[in-house]
C-alpha cells in the first residue's frame, strides 16, 4: 500500500502540515495536484512525498479522490518549495502559490496572447565586439558542459549585454533546454519582447508578470507547463515559471531592489533562481552596469565568475557627467529648481531637436505639506507617513495606502493659515519645463501617469518616435530604455535618494545616477549628464561622476563591514501583527527572551529594541517589528529558532501573526 503526504491548499497557519492519504490505483507522483476529503469538505492539495508505510492509524486515512494532471507540478518545484519554507520561514502554501496559476482555464480558441500584435524591428548585428565574443564563449562552455555556474556580467551601459544574453540563450535552446529571462520592471518587457521576437519568433516565447490579467496569466502558465514555450520573459515572478529542464536563467539589471519581494513570501529572486538551477545543472547569468554590493562581493569570494564589458558597442564615449552645487546656485540668486547649467543644456538640446530625460525620484507635486508656523507635517492617519501633494487632483495622497484628502485651510495643530508645500515631485518638474519651454512636447513617466500597460507602452512609443522632446520621470526612466536621440540627462535632485534613512541609500544613488546617465549618448554623439545636489562631495556622487565602481565598492564595503550590514551580516526582520497591542507586545517580549536564551552570547547586542511599524496598512491591526543582526554564517541556525518560536505561537493559538523578512529592502 502506498501513501501520499499532501499539503492542502489553505491559507490557515493551523493546517501548515502534511496530511496522509491512501493512493490506491491512481497515478500519483510527487507534485501531483489532488482532490481529497478534508474535514467535511473536499479540498485540493499537492503531493510532497510518497511512502510505503505510515504511522497514521489505517481507519483515519482517507483515499485520494482525483488527480488534476493539468495543474500538477514537478519534483523540482516541490523541492524548491521545501527549501523556500526553511529559507524564508514561510508556510508550505505560501511557497506553492508562487508556482501555481491564478484564474481558470479557457477554451482553446479563446486563449489570450499578451503582446500578440507586437511586431519586431530587431536586426541581428553582423559583428560583435571582442569582449562580447569572449563572454559568449565562457558562458556557452558552462552551458554545454552542464556546469552549475554563476556569472556576473559587469558591463557599462550600451556595452551590448543583451546581445550576449541572446547568443547564450540560443546555445541553450540548441541543447533542447529552456530559458528564463528576468527584468526588474514590467515597463522593460515590451522592448525586450520586441527584440526576442525578432530573434526567436513568437511561438516559443511566453510572458509572466503581474500586469497581465488573470486570464492571460493562466493561459501563459499553461503554455509553459505544456512545453509550448521554451523562453519565459518576466519580472521577478517569472522565476517560478513551471518549466522543465531549465538550462539558463538570466537576470538583467540584477542590482534592482524589485528582485526582492516585499510581500509574503519575501523571497530573493537570485536565491530562488540559483536553487532551481542546482537541480537541473543550469547556468545563472546576472548582468548590470552597477552590480549590487552583495553580488560583487560574491565574485570576490569566488562564488560568481566575473565578466567585464568595458566598452560601448558603438564605441561612443560614455556621457560626460557634471555635478552642480545647488548651494552655489542659491547664493547667486537662482531659486529655480533648475540650475543655470541644466537650463542652458536643455535649451540647447531642444533647439537641436535632441531629446532630454529628467529624473526626479519622487512622484506628485511636492514631497510633503507643512505648517510654516509650528512645523506640523500633514500625515496619513492610517499609516503615519507624510502625505504627498498632487496638484493634478489638488489633493494630498498617501503613497502607501492610496488614501486621499484635501489640503486643510488651517493647520490641524496650531490652526495657523500658513500651509505650504515643500520638496519637488515629478508633477512640479513637468509643470516647470512646460512653463520655461512652451513649444516643447513634455511627458511624464511615473506610477501616477501610467494606469495600465497600454498607457506605458504609448508613452515609450511616442518618445522612441521622437514625438516627445522632454521625458520627466521617476526611476522608471533610468532602467534599460534604449533611445538613440537622447543627448541630455538631468538629475533634478540627487539628494532625494541620498538622504533616505536606509543603509543602502548611497548604493541606490550611485546605481540610479549611473543607470540614468547611460540613457544618454546611445547614438553617435556623446551624451551629457548634469547632476544637481546640495552634497557635491558625497563619495557616491564623486564615484558616479567618473564611473568608478571600484572606488565606490571600496568605500561602501568599508562602512558595511564595520556595521555588519549585508553582505557581511544578515538583517532579519521579525514582524508581529494583530488586533490587540497587549497580545503583540507580550509576543515581542517572549520572543526576545526566547532568542536571548537560544543564542546565548552569540545574540548579545544583536537583538534590537522592538519598534512600531508606522507605515503598516492593515485594517484594524497594528504591527511591531524586531530587527536581528545575524552573523553571516549563522543564518540557518537563527532561522531555525525563529521557526520554532512561530510554531509555538501557532500551537498555543495566540492571536498574533509572526512573519519574517531576511535582509529587507525597506523597514
Amino acid at each position: 500500500m502506498a501513501y501520499a503526504e499532501v499539503v492542502i491548499e489553505n491559507k490557515s497557519k493551523y493546517v501548515d502540515n502534511y496530511f496522509t492519504y491512501e493512493i490506491g490505483s491512481l497515478d500519483v507522483k510527487i507534485g501531483s495536484k489532488v482532490k481529497v476529503s478534508f474535514g467535511t469538505k473536499e479540498k485540493f492539495g499537492y503531493v510532497f512525498s510518497i511512502k510505503e508505510e505510515t504511522d497514521v492509524p489505517k481507519d483515519k486515512i482517507k483515499a485520494i479522490l482525483e488527480v488534476i494532471e493539468e495543474e500538477s507540478l514537478n519534483e523540482e518545484i516541490i523541492k524548491t518549495c521545501l527549501w523556500m519554507k526553511q529559507r524564508y520561514a514561510i508556510k508550505y502554501f505560501d511557497a506553492i502559490k508562487c508556482f501555481v496559476p491564478t484564474g481558470k482555464p479557457t477554451k482553446e480558441h479563446k486563449k489570450k496572447e499578451p503582446y500578440k500584435d507586437l511586431e519586431s524591428d530587431y536586426i541581428k548585428p553582423e559583428i560583435l565586439t571582442n569582449e562580447q565574443n569572449l563572454a559568449i564563449t565562457e558562458i556557452s562552455s558552462a552551458i554545454e558542459n552542464k556546469e552549475n555556474e554563476a556569472f556576473l556580467i559587469h558591463g557599462v551601459t550600451a556595452s551590448g549585454k543583451t546581445e550576449v544574453y541572446m547568443e547564450v540563450m540560443e546555445k541553450t535552446l540548441e541543447m533542447d533546454r529552456t530559458v528564463i529571462f528576468l527584468v526588474p520592471e514590467i515597463s522593460l518587457t515590451p522592448q525586450i519582447i520586441n527584440r526576442f521576437i525578432g530573434r526567436f519568433g513568437k511561438d516559443i516565447i511566453a510572458v509572466l508578470h503581474s500586469k497581465l490579467t488573470q486570464r492571460e496569466r493562466y493561459d501563459e502558465w499553461e503554455r509553459i507547463k505544456n512545453n509550448k514555450a521554451k523562453i519565459v520573459i518576466g519580472a521577478r515572478m517569472g522565476v517560478f515559471a513551471p518549466l522543465d529542464n531549465i538550462g539558463l536563467i538570466i537576470m538583467d539589471e540584477e542590482h534592482e531592489a524589485t528582485y526582492k519581494s516585499d510581500m509574503t513570501p519575501k523571497y530573493d529572486t537570485v536565491e530562488v533562481a540559483y536553487k532551481r538551477l542546482q537541480y537541473y545543472k543550469g547556468v545563472l547569468v546576472l548582468g548590470s552596469a552597477t552590480p549590487s554590493i552583495v553580488s560583487y562581493n560574491r565574485f570576490r569570494e569566488g562564488i560568481y565568475n566575473l565578466i567585464e564589458l568595458k566598452e560601448r558597442y558603438n564605441k561612443t564615449p560614455l556621457p560626460d557627467i557634471e555635478i552642480v552645487d545647488m548651494r552655489q546656485e542659491l547664493r547667486k540668486g537662482n531659486v529655480s529648481i533648475f540650475s543655470r547649467k541644466l537650463f542652458n543644456a536643455m535649451e540647447e538640446a531642444i533647439k537641436n531637436k535632441e531629446q532630454v530625460i529628467l529624473l526626479q525620484n519622487r512622484r506628485g507635486y511636492s514631497n510633503f505639506v507643512s505648517c510654516r508656523e509650528c512645523g506640523y507635517v500633514m500625515k496619513c492617519p492610517e499609516c503615519n507617513i507624510s502625505l504627498t501633494y498632487h496638484k493634478s487632483v489638488d489633493k494630498m495622497v498617501c503613497h502607501y495606502c492610496g488614501r486621499e484628502q484635501k489640503v486643510p485651510n488651517k493647520c490641524p495643530e496650531c490652526e495657523s493659515k500658513y500651509i505650504k508645500y515643500f520638496g519637488i515631485g515629478t508633477e512640479q518638474v513637468e509643470e516647470q519645463v512646460k512653463e520655461y519651454f512652451p513649444d516643447a512636447k513634455v511627458e511624464r513617466l511615473d506610477l501616477d501617469a501610467i494606469k495600465n500597460r497600454r498607457e506605458l507602452e504609448a508613452i515609450l512609443k511616442r518618445f522612441s518616435q521622437g514625438k516627445t522632446d522632454v521625458l520627466v520621470g521617476t526611476q522608471l526612466v533610468a532602467k534599460g530604455l534604449d533611445f538613440k536621440n537622447v543627448a541630455l540627462v538631468g538629475v533634478v535632485s540627487a539628494d532625494t535618494t541620498l538622504n533616505i534613512p536606509d543603509y543602502r541609500s548611497s548604493e541606490r544613488t550611485f546605481q540610479l545616477i549611473t543607470q540614468v546617465a547611460g540613457r544618454a549618448g546611445r547614438g553617435e554623439k556623446q551624451g551629457q549628464v548634469i547632476i544637481q545636489t546640495y552634497e557635491p562631495n558625497n563619495y557616491a556622487l564623486i564615484a558616479a561622476k567618473s564611473y568608478d565602481y571600484g572606488s565606490f565598492y571600496q568605500a561602501e564595503t568599508y562602512l558595511r563591514n564595520f556595521m555588519e550590514y549585508p553582505p557581511f551580516g544578515h538583517i532579519i526582520g521579525v514582524y508581529f501583527t494583530g488586533e490587540s497591542e497587549d497580545i503583540i507586545l507580550e509576543r515581542v517580549d517572549t520572543f526576545q527572551t526566547y532568542m536571548s536564551k537560544a543564542l546565548g552570547k552569540d545574540g548579545e547586542g544583536r537583538i534590537l529594541k522592538p519598534k512600531l511599524a508606522n507605515n503598516f496598512k492593515g485594517q484594524g491591526s497594528i504591527r511591531y517589528y524586531v530587527l536581528l543582526k545575524c552573523p553571516i554564517e549563522n543564518r540557518n541556525k537563527w532561522i531555525f529558532y525563529i521557526n520554532d518560536f512561530i510554531k509555538k505561537t501557532i500551537d498555543k493559538k495566540i492571536d498574533c501573526n509572526v512573519n519574517v523578512d531576511i535582509n529587507p529592502y525597506s523597514i
